[in-house]
C-alpha cells in the first residue's frame, strides 16, 4: 500500500473538494441520517478539515459535545481553526483502531471516507461500539470503486491507473462487507443506501474534478511499482482533457451509507 500523505496541502485541497455542491449534499444527507439532538455527546472519526464536526457542533448546541478525531496534526490543525468557536468543540490526535475515550462516551459517532484506510476493521468496529452508549447510533460512510462508471479514450489504460490508485486505500470496496462486519461486532444495521456522486458533463467544481487532480497525483508516484510511466499517466490525463473539450466528460461513483445502533 501507497497512502495518501495527510498533510497540510491536502488539508487545503480536501476543503476545496469538500466545499463542490455534490459534497455538499452528501453532509446534508448524513446530518439527516445521523440525527443529532441538542446536548448530545457525538464523535467524528477522521474529522479531517473539521466541515462536519462543525455542523454538528451547532446542532448539539453548547449542553453538548463533538469531538473530533484524526490521525494527522496537519488535518487537527485545519479541524481546530474551524471548530475553535465552538466552546463544545474538541480535536483529538488518535487512531480509530485504539479510540483515546472511556467507554460509553458518546450518544452517536460518524466517520466519512476513513475506514477504507483502516487495516484492522474489526478493532476499529469494535472501539466504536465500545465507546457507544447502549442504543447509541453509528453512521459510516465509505466508497466501493467497483461502482465506478468513468468515459475514456482507453479502457485498458484507464483499469492500469485505476488499479494504481486502488493501493492507496488498505481496502477500495469496503461497502460490499461492510453490514456483515458491523453485525459481528454487536450493531444492529438500520439502513443502507446509496451517496452517488454524479458528474454528467464536465463542472470543475466538483468531486469528479478533484478526484482527476488527486489521482493524477498519486499514480505518477504509485505507477511506476505497477509499470506505469509517466508519459502514459500523462496520456490518461490528456485523454480526459480530449473528453472535457469535446463535451463528453462523465463520471458517476457510489458511495454508501450504513446507519446502525448498538443495542446491547
Amino acid at each position: 500500500m501507497t497512502s495518501i500523505a495527510f498533510d497540510a496541502a491536502t488539508a487545503r485541497m480536501l476543503e476545496q473538494v469538500y466545499l463542490t455542491p455534490d459534497i455538499v449534499a452528501q453532509r446534508a444527507r448524513v446530518l439527516e441520517l445521523l440525527a443529532p439532538r441538542p446536548g448530545e455527546h457525538i464523535l467524528d472519526i477522521g474529522v479531517g478539515p473539521g466541515l462536519l464536526a462543525y455542523d454538528l457542533g451547532r446542532l448539539v448546541g453548547e449542553g453538548g459535545r463533538i469531538v473530533g478525531l484524526d490521525a494527522s496534526p496537519d488535518m487537527l490543525k485545519a479541524a481546530g481553526g474551524r471548530l475553535g468557536p465552538l466552546i463544545q468543540a474538541e480535536c483529538v490526535l488518535g487512531d480509530a483502531a485504539a479510540l483515546p475515550f472511556p467507554a460509553a462516551a458518546f450518544d452517536a459517532a460518524v466517520s466519512t471516507q476513513v475506514y477504507e484506510y483502516v487495516a484492522d476493521m474489526p478493532a476499529a468496529l469494535a472501539e466504536l461500539r465500545r465507546v457507544l452508549k447502549p442504543g447509541g447510533r453509528a453512521l459510516i460512510l465509505d466508497t466501493d470503486w467497483r461502482s465506478l462508471v468513468w468515459r475514456c479514450g482507453d479502457q485498458a489504460l484507464m483499469d492500469r491507473v485505476l488499479a494504481a490508485w486502488d493501493e492507496h486505500l488498505f481496502d477500495p470496496h469496503l461497502p460490499s462487507a461492510l453490514g456483515p462486519m458491523l453485525e459481528r461486532a454487536g450493531f444492529a444495521v438500520r439502513r443502507v443506501e446509496i451517496a452517488p456522486l454524479l458528474t454528467a458533463g464536465w463542472q470543475p467544481v466538483s468531486y469528479a474534478a478533484g478526484i482527476l487532480r488527486t489521482m493524477r497525483d498519486f499514480v505518477l508516484k504509485a505507477g511506476p511499482r505497477r509499470g506505469l510511466g509517466a508519459e502514459e499517466i500523462q496520456a490518461w490525463h490528456d485523454d480526459q482533457q480530449d473528453l472535457i473539450a469535446r463535451g463528453e466528460f462523465f463520471f458517476s461513483l457510489n458511495r454508501y451509507i450504513f446507519l446502525a445502533t448498538r443495542d446491547r
